[in-house]
Order: C-alpha cells, then structure tokens, then sequence
C-alpha cells in the first residue's frame, strides 16, 4: 500500500526591516514574546529565545519598550508569531532611558502606542513619524513639556482621524468665530451637538493652538500644568472615540506628577 503525504508549504519572504518595540513579556524559562511595530509589515508578535549564558542580558536589552531595532526574519503572513532571525539596535538612545522626565514620557509613550496600533498594517509613514518623533526627544535638551501632547495630536493624521480644518477656515475667512469642537466627528462647529462628546468654546480653542504647534515651536506657547493635564484627557478620550477598545491608561499618573508649574 502506497500512502501519499501531502504537506502544506506556508509562503514565507526574507523581510529586512527596522522596528518599534512595542512591549515584551517572558515566556517559559528562556524566552519571550516581542510585539514590534514594523516599517515593511506593520504590527507582528515575534518569540524570541535567548542564549543561556552572559549574551542573554545583553540581548534581553534590545526588547525594552521602545528600543529600534534593524531585523531580519522570514515573514510567515499566516503565523501568529514569527521568528526572529539577525537583530541589533539601529539607534541606541543617549538619553531617553536616563533622564527621568524622559523615561516618565517614554513610558506613558510605549503603553499608548502598544493599544493605539494594534492591528495596525503596513503604514511606512506611521512609522516614519513615531521614529523621528523618538530622535527628536531624544536629541532635545529642553522645551519638551508638551511633547506627548502634539505627538497624539499629529499621530492621528496617519490613523484617519485627525481634525478636520477645512471648515474652520472657511468661517474665519467668512468672519465667523468657532464655539464647539465634536469629538466624535473631529471637527470645529458652530452649535453644540446633540451628544455629550464636545468641547465648549474656551477649550476647542486649545485644540485649535493645540494644532498649530510642532516640535520645533511648541515651547513658543505656554501652557500651565492644568491645561497640559485637561488636553492629555481630552486627547486620549478623543482615541478612545475613535479606536475600538482603546482603554484607560495606567501610565497617566506618572505624566501627571511629571510637569507641576
């Protein structure tokens, strides 16, 4: 009797690629399960093994939250974890894991970005701006305070949901002043809508500069500890409008004692 055996051969491509550490844990006694947020194949979970000997500090290392890494691997498109192959830091940080306001924002950053992007595919420019985003805090002296809030804010330009300016500039053009901001629909409006999601006049102004501010010029508009608390709520409310299952973050009380004058 002859059987045939037939075997499934899952697509597999060689992908270089650099990558986000988004968040590691442990699993069994000598490895962990890595989700990294990719530039050529967005979000993926990867499990990791590591040596037994002195290499596997040192190589546990590359998987703090945040870390950019340059890495190998071959992309299983199927696999719910795929495996690592060659892996080392692109860009070794100088100082964001050694100053403590940094490592506070960082923190507050890897929580966000792990519930913020996930399911998040292929989307170079997404990445392109969450790594130059972390070279520019890392390479800044001073002025940073309102760092975490314009990152939120430009981040939702590469998530569809960034607000909609348009209309605003046409009623200032046409001599009209804004009075509400929707969440729900991201947009500046004349008349309270009919939920609960909006912002009245003095605070949808705050979006408004909130908006016109980049990293360069933000240290150009002064805001007080209140306001940078009200629009780091507001900011994360306004994802959790947006993102199915956004939750509350648990790292908001360290931003919260970060910044008192």
């Amino acid at each position: 009797m002859i059987i045939a055996v037939f075997c499934v051969i899952l697509p597999r491509m060689l992908t270089k690629t650099q990558a986000i550490v988004l968040h590691a844990f442990k699993y069994g006694e000598s490895r962990l399960i890595v989700d990294l947020f990719t530039r050529q194949a967005g979000r993926l979970s990867f499990i990791v093994s590591l040596p037994r000997s002195a290499k596997a500090t040192s190589k546990k290392q590359f998987f703090q939250p945040l870390t950019i890494l340059e890495l190998e691997f071959d992309l299983r498109p199927k696999a719910q974890l795929q495996k690592m192959g060659d892996v080392h830091l692109s860009y070794p940080y100088s100082s964001i894991p050694f100053e403590p306001s940094k490592i506070s924002i960082s923190l507050f950053l890897a929580e966000f970005l792990y519930h913020a992007l996930k399911g998040e595919q292929q989307n170079p420019n997404l990445y392109d701006y969450i790594h130059y985003s972390l070279e520019w805090l890392d390479n800044s002296t001073s002025s940073y305070a309102n760092f975490h809030l314009v990152f939120l804010m430009h981040m939702s330009k590469f998530l569809g949901f960034y607000p909609n300016l348009e209309e605003r500039g046409e009623r200032k053009e046409a001599g009209g002043e804004d009075a509400f901001f929707d969440l729900r629909e991201g947009r500046f409006c004349l008349d309270a809508p009919l939920h609960r999601d909006f912002l009245a006049a003095n605070e949808a102004s705050k979006i408004a500069l909130l908006m016109r501010m980049n990293y360069p010029t933000m240290h150009l508009f002064r805001m007080s500890h209140t306001d940078r608390q009200r629009l780091l709520e507001v900011a994360l409310l306004y994802y959790r409008l947006h993102l199915p299952d956004f939750p509350e973050l648990k790292s908001i009380a360290v931003l919260q004692e970060l910044y008192q004058s």
